[in-house]
């Protein structure tokens, strides 16, 4: 949560999942995100500049996180 925010970015995002050990990154569609792990349950990521809605994905070793419908964030001009 938040599944949206403005199209400037900066907004915070708490992602909840697993395997969150090993995070290479957070990527809010094609653009990379500032993140912090916090547990290997949760990462807070503050959304970048962007527009539409696009797929959030977690990448670490194994590689990028499995699409689910959770996973969309969208940008919002306003």
């Amino acid at each position: 949560a938040p599944t949206h925010g403005r199209a400037a970015g900066d907004t915070d995002v708490t992602l909840l999942g697993s395997g969150f050990a090993g995070v290479r990154s957070v990527d809010f569609g094609k653009a990379a995100a500032r993140y912090r792990v916090v547990s290997s349950t949760q990462i807070t990521a503050v959304a970048p500049p962007g527009s539409g809605a696009v797929r959030v994905e977690v990448v670490n070793a194994g590689g990028p996180s499995a699409s689910v419908p959770a996973d969309r964030f969208a940008y919002r001009h306003r």
